[in-house]
């Protein structure tokens, strides 16, 4: 609303300017009425009424920025408008009122998106439950369900609520919500949780939890409780208000006491009018974020890149940001010499060749295909393993105690698969999340760009976090962490340590994104709930456009700043050479113009290409 507010203020002084235009030509410039020796224009009416409105409009914006301690350049604008019209200079009034505006609705594009609602997440939430009653289901509103009530959970459906298995046994993809990057087998007794995805068989659930206080449901009100209470941040232009504003008030006080004539200090506020100020910044934000989108980032707001350019924490999601979310081999362990790793893979892989299970999938992924062979007398035990012959042998594949009973004692941290050759233990393959080829020099050269303190924050478990931070070059790990804990963690990151920038691709990042000072979501495979409410989506998958998107920032608020200092000196020139009143008010306001050219010219630069430095691709 505040945004489409300030457009329109924009659009009524360019149409008021146009009519003032029109009106002057049309009636030769005639008055509609006159006090004594003043004359009133048509034209001079149109405008002031504008002008007039627009300054007490900036004194309410101003008066409730001072009540929240935040002071910016706005009380110029409001004394130049006032001071053009007090001296009847029409032209320097729309001139000023056309830029001030003009710089707002610019600023307003650029950071148009920032308060998109969270449609891909509110629209994957469970609306709808088959509720179990006297044995016939009945669908009803996810909504309506109370505690104690049953409900059937089909092959593929998302769990509706929090709550507990009571028949049955599947495995459920917990994914979106922890990070874990393997489904987790429930049995009965053991506790679900809203939002996770069921297997492949059914089971019966006891609902512990009603809607709004279920994990997923949960997780959709901690977005939305970021998104109302967003962190402050002062624009840069701000910075300079405070002693700019001050400096101009007293070359324009100076030259009004020297020469006696308040004509005088008018012409120094024309001069003085903040929109080179006011443009600057957004003409370098908004050419910084073309310059992200070229690199495949999209970039929400301009306040965005101030918040990168001077990020000293990062935080990574696990599954899916610095790993690929796809399982390879890591480890053949034997336990019988008749075997060795090749062929054991191979009569596993054989065996998982018809499953579905991510890790069977993995597995038979991971191997040669001239490995596979053929599997007769399949069988499945569900949520246990599968077994089968191979080449005369009879090969079991699964959990340790389905496999090899007895063996149980065996302690492997890393997900594994368990074998069996003709009732016999032959040994296991662990399985471990791929890491992206770009992770480990991502890292490094986040270094390298100033980065005090990366962290990972994943749902998953320690061994496993462990293991991938290690490779990954992380060395402040936090595992098996909810969404309300990976928040706590954003929010504990000591004020020094600021601003934090987190990235992530799941649903479980979606709070962490909006509480961090820049949420980064890994948006490749379309719109999810982690892009909705993040300030940046990197659109390729390639988590290496981090740095790239660090270093893009670094350059525009470099570019933004020599423009904003360069629009203040020249400004202050042009006042000193005001004071001397060699310069009337209307052509203050064509100088402004030059100035502003120059502002405008000068933020274009942000498109260029940053440094090698900036990249982070110099040693330091």
């Amino acid at each position: 609303m505040k945004n489409l507010k300030r457009q329109w203020k924009f659009i009524v002084v360019l149409i008021a300017g146009a009519v003032g235009l029109i009106s002057q030509f049309a009636l030769h410039s005639k008055s509609l009425f006159s006090i004594g020796n003043l004359q009133f224009p048509v034209h001079a009416i149109i405008i002031d009424i504008i002008g007039i409105l627009m300054a007490i409009s900036l004194l309410l914006e101003i008066f409730h920025d001072w009540k929240t301690g935040r002071y910016g350049v706005d009380i110029l604008a409001v004394i130049a408008v006032v001071s053009t019209i007090l001296i009847g200079d029409v032209r320097a009034e729309w001139m000023i009122l056309v830029m001030m505006t003009g710089g707002e609705t610019l600023e307003d594009y650029a950071t148009g998106q920032a308060n998109k609602e969270l449609r891909a997440l509110l629209d994957k939430t469970p609306r709808i439950a088959n509720k179990l009653v006297d044995g016939k289901i009945t669908e009803v509103k996810v909504d309506d369900l109370q505690v104690g009530d049953t409900v059937l959970i089909k092959p593929g459906q998302q769990v509706p609520v929090d709550g507990q298995i009571v028949k049955g046994t599947s495995s459920f993809d917990q994914s979106s919500l922890t990070g874990e990057s393997v489904p987790v087998t429930k049995n009965p007794g053991d506790e679900l949780m809203s939002g996770s995805v069921n297997g492949d068989v059914a089971v019966e659930m006891k609902v512990t939890k009603a809607a709004k206080d279920s994990e997923y449901q949960s997780i959709v009100a901690l977005v939305k409780s970021s998104q109302a209470q967003p962190a402050k941040f002062v624009k840069m232009a701000d910075r300079y208000a405070i002693p700019f504003t001050v400096i101009s008030l007293i070359i324009g006080g100076v030259a009004w006491a020297v020469s006696g004539d308040a004509t005088r200090f008018a012409e120094v506020m024309v001069v003085a009018s903040p929109c080179p100020l006011l443009i600057a910044a957004p003409v370098a934000l908004v050419s910084g974020m073309s310059s992200m989108s070229a690199h495949h980032i999209i970039v929400k707001s301009g306040p965005t890149l101030e918040k990168l350019a001077r990020a000293k924490t990062f935080a990574f999601d696990k599954t899916g940001t610095l790993t690929e979310n796809q399982l390879i081999v890591d480890q053949v362990v034997t336990d019988d010499k008749s075997f060795d790793q090749k062929e054991l893979q191979s009569l596993a892989a054989s065996v998982e060749q018809q499953s579905s299970h991510v890790i069977a999938s993995s597995l038979v992924k991971a191997t040669d295909k001239d490995l596979i062979h053929p599997v007769t007398n399949l069988k499945e035990t569900t949520a246990q393993g599968v077994e089968g012959d191979v080449d005369g042998k009879h090969v079991k594949v699964g959990k340790l105690s389905f496999v090899a009973p007895g063996h149980e004692k065996l302690n492997v941290t890393s997900t594994a698969v368990y074998v069996s050759v003709d009732g016999k233990f032959a040994g296991y393959i662990t399985l471990k999340d791929k890491m992206r080829p770009e992770s480990p020099k991502t890292i490094e050269r986040l270094r390298r760009q100033g980065a005090e303190d990366i962290m990972m924050l994943t749902g998953d478990h320690k061994q496993v976090a462990e293991k991938v931070a290690k490779e990954a070059g992380i060395t402040d790990v936090r595992s098996e962490l909810l969404p309300s804990q990976k928040i706590q963690a954003i929010k504990d990151v000591p004020k020094h340590l600021r601003p934090v920038v987190i990235t992530g691709d799941g649903v479980n990042d979606a709070p962490s994104l909006t509480a961090a000072d820049v949420g980064i979501a890994m948006g490749a495979k379309g719109a999810t709930a982690a892009s909705e409410s993040a300030d940046a989506v990197i659109m390729v998958n390639d988590i290496s456009k981090v740095n790239d998107a660090v270093a893009i920032s670094k350059h525009t608020m470099k570019v933004a700043n020599i423009d904003v200092l360069t629009a203040i000196g020249v400004v202050i020139i042009i006042e000193l050479i005001a004071f001397t009143g060699v310069i009337p008010a209307f052509w203050g306001a064509i100088l402004q113009e030059v100035v502003d050219m120059i502002t405008i010219s000068l933020g274009l630069l942000a498109k260029t290409k940053p440094s090698d430095k900036q990249f982070g691709l110099e040693e330091k």
